[in-house]
């Protein structure tokens, strides 16, 4: 792990155990380096949630294209593969850190509220797609991308899950079993 991974995992770990209140003297000190070295490396905590956020943005995007690019996935384990993909640092986004971020640093907020909410292109090229061949029911496209990014998003609250002694992914498995094939078992359809 390079020391710019350490400084990020720990970043995340501050914020979980202090919110966004943490110094960089604290994070120096979690990480048992001097804040000179810390700063060698990032200039702020503004430079450290920008390398965060766009790290996440870019590892996804990347998982997303090469679900989208393999042409042994079916049309419904290409929809299952976006949605369960996950970024290295998604303990980052959760509700409480992100109310925290859009208190703190607005801007980056935003950016991360937009991409949670908004950027879902690939999903919905996937649902017009089954819907246009017949593999999933005609219904209303914008509320079918509704219900998948509320459900996902519902992740955001990683506490219930870890409460409930489920992982994220597997969360995120479930919840696109339930929104593909809903809750009857398959021998009672």
């Amino acid at each position: 792990m390079t020391i710019k991974d350490r400084i990020i995992a720990a970043f995340i770990e501050e914020l979980h155990e202090k919110g966004m209140k943490f110094s960089m003297d604290d994070l120096a000190k979690r990480l048992g380096i001097s804040k000179r070295t810390l700063y060698e490396h990032f200039s702020s905590k503004v430079e450290i949630l920008e390398t965060i956020i766009e790290q996440t943005f870019r590892e996804t995007e990347e998982k997303t294209q090469q679900i989208l690019n393999n042409g042994d996935l079916s049309l419904l384990e290409k929809i299952r593969g976006v949605v369960t993909t996950l970024p290295a640092h998604n303990e980052f986004y959760d509700v409480r850190v992100l109310q925290q971020l859009k208190r703190y640093f607005p801007e980056q907020w935003a950016r991360v509220n937009s991409a949670l909410n908004d950027d879902w292109k690939p999903l919905r090229v996937l649902i017009e797609q089954g819907m246009r061949e017949g593999v999933i029911k005609q219904q209303n496209v914008n509320l079918v991308m509704k219900l998948f990014i509320d459900a996902a998003n519902s992740t955001l609250d990683q506490k219930f899950y870890l409460q409930n002694n489920l992982t994220i992914s597997e969360a995120l498995s479930t919840i696109v079993d339930i929104l593909l094939y809903g809750l009857v078992a398959e021998e009672k359809r």
